[in-house]
């Protein structure tokens, strides 16, 4: 223990997965809240962080090829990062992202009724702009050796 913090080597690999791995996403989850719980980080920004990671946890299933790695990295002047590895390099195109609620309707559905609100529950392509939200903009990719890697940060994590 350092300063009340578990130090773990560099990095530290909480799951491993593959393509045909059922609930990536959900069993990320429960990964990433254990391993975060065990180094005595709680609270909302481990909270938004876990979900945050799981949403890239499910693009990366969805959009890449496997097997997959999920790792925590200490990093002294920047908290805890969690990426998220896959064998894909291509990065994709990032927007700029407002920040209003990721999960608002899209301008061109709003308005009332059930065909409304099928539309809102229907859109795609609010993965990135939900995990900007929790991580407030703490978020990135980088070319790996044989992919790429999406990685969120703990701005500013709550120890116990």
């Amino acid at each position: 223990m350092t300063q009340g913090r578990t130090v773990l080597p560099l990095p530290f690999v909480v799951w491993r997965w593959t393509d045909q791995t059922h609930n990536a996403a959900v069993q990320a989850r429960t990964a990433l809240g254990c391993a975060l719980d065990q180094l005595g980080c709680v609270g909302e920004a481990a909270s938004d962080v876990v979900w945050a990671v799981s949403e890239l946890v499910a693009n990366a299933v969805e959009h890449a090829v496997g097997p997959y790695e999920m790792r925590l990295r200490p990093c002294e002047e920047q908290g805890i990062v969690c990426e998220v590895e896959d064998r894909d390099p291509r990065i994709p195109p990032l927007s700029k992202f407002s920040k209003g609620n990721p999960l608002s309707p899209l301008e061109g559905n709003r308005g009332g009724g059930s065909d409304a609100l099928w539309a809102v529950l229907s859109e795609r392509g609010r993965g990135l702009r939900i995990v900007h939200y929790l991580t407030n903009g703490h978020w990135g990719f980088r070319g790996w050796e044989s992919g790429k890697v999406a990685w969120v940060r703990l701005p500013d994590p709550d120890w116990r």
